[in-house]
């Protein structure tokens, strides 16, 4: 899905551009260390670089959460090893450990990267620019509830916030609530209901 398709609001502002991190140089060397070792090349490091940056999220991620909507065993299965769950559809997981976390009506879930930018994007492809924003990494985990709420997403005063922080060892995808009124839908229309944002958990799973 392309941002068109996401009707709230985005209101946290790019930052200007940052000093590249710790992580950022280590994976810089690393990349420079095994091009010279001859283990691959740039073309084929840029080859994959393309393949990720081109997914998107209703081709990967929608559709791991829209089998978990109609197959509860899967659902059990991917919140339990999501890495395995997601082999299991053909797809690639990534290297990191992959989490899923399952909203429902007493837990709504958050995910954020408060280091750097940290982000499934064998799922989801590129994260989206406020994702990277110092704006995001810093407010979300002091006041989640306001950032939503700019994002459009009222979380009703009953219902628990919990933030979960990514590494570079550890990604999430969060499993949205199914919206009512969706009983007898296929996967593929599942699926068209289901945005980037509601799997990072900034809003909700849309409705048919």
């Amino acid at each position: 899905m392309t941002d068109e398709h996401h009707s709230h609001k985005h209101p946290l502002q790019t930052d200007h551009p940052e000093p590249s991190s710790h992580h950022e140089l280590m994976g810089i060397a690393l990349n420079d260390l095994l091009v010279s070792k001859g283990i691959y090349d740039n073309a084929e490091m840029n080859a994959m670089i393309e393949s990720i940056e081109n997914i998107e999220p209703n081709t990967h991620g929608a559709r791991v959460v829209a089998r978990a909507w109609v197959d509860p065993e899967y659902k059990a299965f991917l919140l339990k090893d999501g890495m395995s769950a997601v082999e299991s559809l053909g797809l690639d997981p990534g290297y990191a450990v992959l989490t899923a976390v399952e909203n429902t009506p007493e837990v709504h879930n958050l995910v954020v990267c408060t280091l750097c930018s940290c982000y499934p994007r064998f799922l989801l492809g590129r994260p989206p620019v406020w994702y990277k924003s110092k704006a995001y990494r810093s407010r979300v985990v002091r006041e989640p509830r306001a950032v939503l709420r700019e994002f459009g997403t009222e979380i009703p005063t009953g219902v628990e916030v919990r933030v979960h922080d990514s590494t570079a060892e550890l990604r999430y995808i969060v499993i949205p609530m199914r919206p009512a009124e969706t009983e007898g839908m296929s996967e593929s229309e599942l699926a068209s209901l289901v945005s980037r944002d509601s799997m990072i958990g900034t809003a909700l799973a849309g409705r048919p």
